[in-house]
């Protein structure tokens, strides 16, 4: 009885927060009122004033005043959502925090619509673009043409790639006064910033420069069920009668599997783009230099890894350790720490007491707007055991509000910590945890740092623990980080990434068409001079 009781309370409480389609792309695409889009206006500035701890960092607050204040003046006629996100998206960025982002609302589709599409997909979306001196270049067509991969974009529809990164940039924040991060952040997510504007597309019209040739590409959804089964269908016809595995043949491909498995997220393989997360080979004229490539740290099981690599650096007796942390967007706190512990040269704390503005962060979070009533139950039921713990880790000191993560207490390096040459590779797109875990490591003059400025701030982010808020009249969603995350080490004048010792410049595009790397190669260099 009990259990059907709570039951037809879920059911009761999800059949209350569902919308049909119908109207909600009415609500998204309509004009709204004056009234109520100042009203969103309001209610944007409230939810970070209320949730984001370090708003007037880069900013006073006299001057963002100012902004929102002028920015609900300025609305004098009704506006669609995507017309109000313009002009609210650039006023959030001059706050200047790069973990706080804006989204406009994206029309829907029904069930029945979204499963014909289950088993298409749309090349352009999942291509992969990079921006090497003012080129928009296709690097890789996952699933797609894989004749295309080098040929430069000119035009999407009537838009050149220019246009259009211009006009992304201005929605789109660094950490502070950084610039490095505009120069390729957009152009490397070009495909995810048109499908933020433009939404569910039929077809695209894009126009390619490939050496001499310039040509048209149309892409349309493909059905990728269609392709497997003929390819299926003529390995029947042409191929023989698949040999009957014997028992120990299908013990060994099980084992291979479970390997195969255990190795993909050792590595954290992405199985979209076909690449791992991370990986480590030896380069240069012998083996005494090693290179970790690291592109992000978000996914996979990390410690495996590390572990694995480490050893193999001691085994090796291996001199010298170059970290890729180049278009490394960050990723989790407990992964930098762990790495960091692999080449620490001494006992650490590897970041401050994080910041808040609520002894329940994450209560907070989890109830947001954007939840669902499903969730909002569940943290209901639970919300005991959230508050109790919360109100452990957290205490109130000189007027502020910290959180103690255990990356805040003294630590030790791992017995067998990596003691030789450390170089590390950093752009622009080198953001988040990748410049926590720079900072901690330029703060100890442990590595030389080559290439440019970290689009992430030296000291510190506000990150850790995201809500959205959903403005009620628009739709448009802000993102907004709830903790301060930064390592103990400081620079002023604030507001800037870790720069490098060694400057050296973005990839050209004769480095890239000539498979040239001028920071790998100037690391190789300073070795074999010291040599």
């Amino acid at each position: 009885m009990i259990k059907n009781a709570v039951l037809l309370v879920f059911i009761i409480i999800s059949q209350a927060g569902c919308k049909s389609v119908g109207d909600y792309n009415e609500e998204v695409t309509k004009n709204h009122s004056i009234v109520d889009l100042q009203a969103d206006v309001a209610k944007a500035y409230h939810q970070l004033q209320r949730n984001h701890p370090r708003l007037y960092q880069y900013i006073s607050k006299e001057q963002l005043d100012t902004s929102f204040d002028s920015l609900q003046k300025s609305i004098k006629e009704p506006l669609t959502s995507m017309q109000f996100y313009l002009k609210l998206a650039p006023v959030v960025k001059m706050i200047g925090q790069g973990h706080i982002s804006v989204v406009p609302p994206q029309k829907r589709r029904t069930r029945k619509v979204r499963n014909t599409y289950k088993d298409k997909k749309f090349d352009f979306y999942t291509s992969q673009f990079k921006y090497i001196d003012n080129h928009l270049i296709l690097t890789r067509a996952i699933n797609g043409d894989s004749l295309l991969v080098g040929s430069e974009l000119l035009a999407v529809e009537s838009e050149t790639p220019q246009e259009l990164i211009e006009r992304y940039n201005t929605n789109v924040a660094s950490d502070g006064y950084n610039k490095t991060f505009f120069e390729s952040f957009v152009g490397n997510r070009f495909q995810r910033f048109y499908a933020r504007e433009n939404g569910f597309l039929d077809s695209l019209l894009v126009t390619y420069k490939l050496r001499d040739s310039v040509f048209k590409q149309n892409y349309t959804w493909v059905d990728t069920k269609m392709k497997k089964d003929s390819t299926k269908l003529d390995s029947i016809i042409i191929s023989a009668k698949p040999k009957k595995l014997t028992k120990e043949e299908k013990k060994t491909r099980k084992l291979e599997n479970r390997k195969k498995r255990k190795d993909h997220s050792k590595y954290g393989y992405l199985p979209k783009i076909n690449l791992n997360t991370r990986n480590m080979r030896y380069i240069g004229k012998d083996s005494t230099t090693a290179y970790m490539k690291i592109r992000s740290f978000t996914n996979g099981k990390y410690e495996a890894f590390y572990e694995e690599s480490f050893k193999i650096l001691d085994s090796l007796e291996t001199k010298n350790l170059i970290i890729d942390l180049r278009d490394n967007g960050g990723g989790r706190l407990t992964e930098i720490n762990d790495l960091y512990k692999h080449l620490a040269l001494e006992d650490f704390t590897f970041i401050n007491e994080s910041e808040v503005t609520t002894r329940t962060p994450f209560l907070n979070m989890a109830m947001s707007n954007t939840s669902g009533p499903i969730v909002h139950g569940l943290v209901a039921v639970f919300s005991p055991i959230i508050v109790g713990h919360n109100l452990l880790k957290t205490q109130k000191r000189d007027g502020k509000i910290y959180y103690c993560f255990k990356q805040s207490k003294e630590q030790s390096p791992y017995e067998n910590n990596y003691k030789g040459a450390l170089y590390v590779l950093i752009n622009g797109n080198s953001f988040s945890a990748s410049s926590v875990f720079s900072t901690n490591l330029k703060g100890t003059g442990r590595a030389t740092f080559v290439g440019q400025e970290t689009g992430g701030a030296y000291n510190g982010t506000v990150a850790g623990l995201f809500k959205p808020f959903r403005l009620p009249t628009s739709n448009v969603t802000i993102r907004m980080g709830l903790m301060q995350i930064d390592a103990p080490f400081k620079i002023d004048p604030d507001g800037y990434g870790v720069t490098p010792d060694v400057e050296i410049n973005a990839a050209t595009l004769e480095d890239y068409q000539l498979d040239k790397d001028p920071a790998i190669e100037w690391v190789l260099d300073a070795i074999e001079n010291e040599k």
